[in-house]
């Protein structure tokens, strides 16, 4: 039993996976814009292999320097446990930088030390992106084991920007004494200090530290670096209250956050969010001008979710062809001939040009449709005319001609003439000489823009804004209908469960 409590410190279950599979590709793109992952090798002080990664920009302006953070997994975690912080980090102009601890995942070393040893890991990380010219400054973000050795790296490094430290232990021997408890060791209290005595001889020559040493509490008070500090409310594994004493004891800017959740469940968005805010804070990364269309942005609200020249434009297709078939040339033989996937224009242009034909500028462009009573407005001979001029000036900047199945579904567009289905193909009624002064034209409810006419001095009412409403919502789930299938189309996670701590 005494060695299961042994391994159980320096030898968790060990992460084994295939880089290709659980990593990020290479090549990816990631919120609309495309990235790299760099792999390296790198040796630290006691010649054990580090197996490292680094997820930049593919594509970065011309003597721009980005800030790194640097993600310290759990005892039995490996770099594949930062896709998640990617997803975070990237789309804000932070690069990450992942590693395998030694002992851990697939670098070499035997054993763990729960943050002692890896502290001259994250060292020599640290000195790496410090002689890179394309990284400014340096942040840590550790889970665990990780945020252990985050807190000890930086009570000797002040020049770290910032640290999220999620579920650290506060001290290793009442670490160990807490979970004999938890797991319901049933032996007297004397016989566990016995043993722990002994584990701590068999550690010591084995993995070549001492646990009594790992008193995270002591280093607290020496460190001055901006922290965010995590913790779920129902972690049994390491209690909250080792973070409520870490947090107490520390000296520089901290800020705590508690959530739901055991040591080894999936983090909140909340949670996510707040560590955005707090890298971007501290780290202070260059913003590059935006690639994506500011009239997606308006309409959709499409949120981190780009479209910029990085984006498989054609998954995006499909869904500017629904919307022409919701548009108002829905069933017009030109729309129902268009070849997307040999489309000369981009999806952005493409889209922007739905959302000017799908929207609706102004309320007023419904004063001239309806009247006080919610009923088609009568015009006389003369404002209509008046409007048949001013549409046929400006009928080469739109297109007008919608096709009966489409006013069905739109209104009725008389193109302001009244005439029947026959007048669509150029044919029009013969109207009696003795009626033409009475003649009244019906203006149906298909909003035309940009036509200048004379206001006309009719009160506004009530149902004429509850239609300008219900024209606006109908504009409104259609973009919520998008902004979905955006994010089916552009969120790619890798599929990679984390490893529990044991």
């Amino acid at each position: 039993m005494i060695e299961q409590f042994v391994n159980f410190v320096i030898r968790p279950p060990r992460a084994e996976y295939n880089p290709d599979q659980y990593l990020w590709e290479p090549e990816f793109t990631l919120a609309g814009r495309k990235y790299r992952r760099i792999d390296l090798e790198l040796t630290n002080g006691r010649d054990q292999t580090l197996k490292c990664s680094h997820y930049v920009p593919a594509v970065v302006p011309e003597n721009t320097a980005l800030p790194c953070v640097i993600y310290c997994h759990g005892n039995s975690g490996c770099r594949a446990d930062a896709n998640e912080a990617a997803v975070i980090l990237l789309p804000s102009n932070i690069t990450l930088f992942t590693l395998d601890f030694a002992g851990s995942g697939l670098s070499g070393g035997e054993y763990v030390s729960l943050g002692w040893h890896e502290k001259q890991d994250l060292k020599c990380v640290v000195s790496f992106l410090r002689n890179n010219k394309e990284v400014s400054c340096i942040g840590l973000w550790g889970r665990s084991m990780g945020a252990v050795t985050s807190l000890l790296y930086g009570a000797e490094d002040p020049s770290i920007a910032g640290l999220v430290l999620d579920s650290a232990f506060s001290n290793l021997y009442d670490l160990m004494m807490e979970l004999v408890d938890v797991y319901k060791i049933r032996v007297p209290k004397f016989t566990v200090k016995m043993a722990v005595q002994y584990m701590r001889r068999v550690i010591q020559r084995r993995a070549k530290f001492d646990i009594m040493d790992l008193d995270v509490v002591q280093f607290a008070p020496k460190t001055f670096i901006p922290a965010l500090f995590g913790h779920a409310s129902n972690d049994m594994f390491i209690q909250p209250h080792h973070t409520d004493r870490i947090h107490q004891a520390y000296a520089g800017d901290k800020n705590l956050i508690r959530f739901d959740g055991d040591h080894n469940s999936p983090r909140p968005q909340f949670y996510y969010d707040s560590v955005s805010i707090f890298f971007y804070n501290v780290l202070h990364p260059p913003q590059f001008p935006s690639v994506c269309s500011n009239k997606l942005d308006k309409y959709y609200n499409l949120g981190a979710f780009k479209v910029g020249a990085g984006t498989n434009e054609s998954l995006l297709y499909e869904i500017i062809n629904g919307l022409r078939a919701a548009g108002p040339d829905a069933g017009s033989s030109s729309a129902a001939a268009a070849n997307f996937t040999n489309a000369t224009k981009s999806v952005v242009e493409l889209l922007t040009e739905r959302v000017n034909q799908l929207s609706i500028k102004t309320d007023n462009d419904l004063d001239f449709l309806l009247d006080e009573n919610h009923n088609l407005t009568e015009m006389d001979t003369h404002t209509a005319e008046s409007h048949l001029e001013d549409k046929s000036n400006r009928q080469n900047e739109e297109c007008c001609s919608y096709t009966s199945s489409n006013r069905e579904s739109w209104g009725r567009c008389s193109s302001l003439g009244a005439a029947s289905d026959g007048s669509s193909l150029g044919e029009r009624p013969e109207i009696p000489t003795h009626k033409h002064k009475s003649m009244t034209l019906r203006a149906l409810a298909t909003p035309l823009r940009r036509i200048r006419r004379k206001p006309l001095a009719i009160p506004k009412e009530r149902k004429n804004r509850s239609l300008w409403k219900r024209l606006k919502q109908e504009r409104q789930e259609m973009g919520e209908s998008l902004t979905q299938r955006f994010r089916l189309c552009l969120q790619g996670q890798a599929q990679h469960k984390r490893t529990k701590s044991s």
